[in-house]
């Protein structure tokens, strides 16, 4: 099936700085330059990690533009393109692109080792009035006879998402995030954690490691993300930003799952951290989720396909404090 059974893929947790490219952009090439000694082939940066993330609603219009930069011209990727090309690795990382047509998007990027590049355009953004939602799947093809997937943060709790980018063929999934600690409306969501204590980190390292395991860090993770590995047959390479970001604490949790859903590394430092682990290729073919996805019946799928009149924006859905779900009358 794969021309390499093994490969070796790493996840980066760190904390990036609000619209401090240069900054960010230097903690990248620090990490990159890491993973080539480690002989990494797939190396996964977190969602908008070089631009910041959760700073960005509060930005004019003007403000989210001004961050923005064109995939294919734009002086961050080519750093990464350059880096990609100079340690034969595949490097995804995350930015607000601005389109051709003057769209902004929360993009992926995945720099290839011949240069090439291929982008993800989050399909569920909620980031900013002025950031447009992506409209497709994004799945390609790697030197290493191995498919890559992309979808990014929210994209990945939608279970069909994760269905179509497994049925268009993909072996790995990278799956960049901002999450953890976070105000969520539904009642056993996550909840914020406290910014002092993060701040007191280094003396309080016990209640810290205590709330990244917990409800609003590793625990909700393990709700549904080992299901997404498990029911699709394939390999998640989940990366996430960790520490301060605005006024809430993402919670890092850098994790690799293999195609049964099974933890192969992860860390709960409340650090920056880099977690490095073989993906085993040959587990696939034979997983679980790959033999159910062959026992699909296509043909009863039918209302996966259909609106029920209570689908709303992603933005809308994030923030609302309406109930979901329920038809509204007339």
């Amino acid at each position: 099936m794969h021309e390499n059974q093994l490969i070796k893929a790493a996840v980066i947790q760190f904390q990036h700085q609000a619209g401090d490219k240069k900054y960010n952009l230097m903690m990248m090439e620090k990490f990159i330059g890491q993973a080539a000694i480690e002989g990494v082939k797939i190396l996964a940066f977190p969602e908008m990690c070089i631009t910041g993330y959760w700073h960005v609603p509060k930005l004019s219009v003007a403000g989210v533009e001004a961050l923005a930069e064109p995939v294919e011209t734009g002086p961050s990727v080519g750093l990464i393109r350059a880096l990609a090309m100079k340690h034969q690795m595949l490097i995804g990382a995350g930015l607000i692109e601005r389109a051709p047509d003057g769209h902004l998007y929360n993009a992926y990027v995945a720099c290839m080792p011949d240069g090439s590049l291929h982008t993800h355009r989050k399909l569920h953004a909620f980031e900013h009035p002025a950031i447009s939602s992506g409209e497709g799947f994004t799945v390609f093809d790697t030197p290493r006879g191995v498919k890559v997937g992309i979808l990014i943060c929210w994209d990945n709790n939608l279970v069909e998402n994760v269905r179509a980018t497994a049925l268009l063929g993909a072996d790995i999934l990278l799956a960049p995030h901002q999450t953890g600690g976070t105000h969520s409306r539904s009642p056993h969501g996550m909840k914020p954690i406290p910014l002092e204590l993060w701040a007191q980190r280094a003396e309080r390292k016990a209640e810290i490691t205590a709330a990244f395991k917990g409800p609003s860090g590793r625990e909700w993770l393990m709700r549904w993300l080992p299901a997404r590995a498990h029911d699709n047959g394939l390999f998640i390479l989940f990366s996430n930003g960790v520490g301060a970001d605005d006024d809430e604490v993402r919670t890092g949790n850098a994790m690799i799952l293999d195609p049964y859903g099974r933890i192969v590394r992860e860390t709960w430092a409340a650090a920056d951290a880099m977690v490095c682990a073989e993906l085993d290729l040959s587990l696939i073919p034979m997983c679980t989720g790959r033999r159910w996805l062959s026992g699909r019946r296509p043909e009863l799928y039918k209302i996966l396909t259909e609106r029920q009149g209570y689908e709303r924006d992603a933005i809308t859905v994030r923030f609302s404090e309406a109930l979901p779900g329920i038809k509204q009358q007339d």
